[in-house]
């Protein structure tokens, strides 16, 4: 009992939060990747995406033109190109600023978390939903959403990163919002165009933050840590 009362001593509450959070979303995920292998997700699915289309029309979806363009527009934010601009560009600055520790996390964290989503569709090979027409090109598997989970890990690590350089707390609360915002539309866009099941996007949701969880956490107890040492020294 007092080695557990010593260990929870060195761990400030917010941290043992995060780790329940995360061991609880692998739980979560495990079931929900078990029930789509299963099959048992497929009504579910299938009943979202034709609800998302015009009962006479499956290549035409609901709402109005200009939905149909933003929606066009959202994904592209969570697109590989815009992605790979936005961490290149928020890593030079990291680098400019000299905090190059976070630099090499930030870049490290989407890299990583690329190749984690690529890695699930493989062994998943869950192939792209064709109950609906896709309003967009896609040639890659299905599940998990490349789209919801990068975005996660990208814009969630950023938001995250980013927060803490902000002195109040709704500067960073804001900060946070607008990247759970992003995540969330791009993912939603993502069904709404006819290329993902619902499931595979709450899977990439799913996986996305906990990768971003995961790496918040160790930015928190070193990353950031070692690069604020490291300014210190050099002043």
């Amino acid at each position: 009992m007092q080695r557990i009362k010593t260990w929870l001593n060195q761990y400030e509450p917010m941290t043992l939060i995060t780790f329940a959070c995360i061991a609880g979303g692998l739980f979560l995920l495990q079931r929900l990747t078990s029930e789509v292998l299963e099959g048992e997700t497929l009504g579910f699915d299938q009943t979202i995406l034709l609800w998302l289309r015009q009962p006479g029309d499956l290549g035409r979806p609901i709402g109005p033109q200009w939905l149909v363009h933003a929606m066009g527009d959202i994904t592209s934010l969570g697109g590989v190109t815009v992605l790979t601009l936005l961490t290149l560009l928020a890593t030079a600055y990291l680098l400019l600023d000299r905090k190059t520790a976070i630099a090499v996390f930030l870049f490290l964290s989407v890299l990583s978390g690329w190749l984690a989503s690529t890695g699930l569709k493989i062994i998943i090979a869950r192939a792209r939903p064709d109950v609906v027409p896709h309003l967009v090109d896609v040639n890659d598997l299905s599940f998990p959403s490349g789209h919801a989970m990068v975005s996660a890990v990208t814009y969630l690590t950023l938001g995250a990163l980013l927060a803490r350089t902000q002195r109040f707390r709704a500067t960073r609360i804001f900060v946070m919002g607008a990247g759970i915002f992003l995540a969330v539309i791009i993912g939603l866009s993502r069904i709404y165009l006819g290329v993902h099941y619902p499931t595979d996007v709450l899977a990439g949701w799913g996986a996305g933050s906990l990768w971003a969880l995961l790496c918040w956490l160790v930015s928190k107890r070193f990353i950031v840590r070692a690069d604020g040492e490291g300014q210190g020294g050099g002043a």
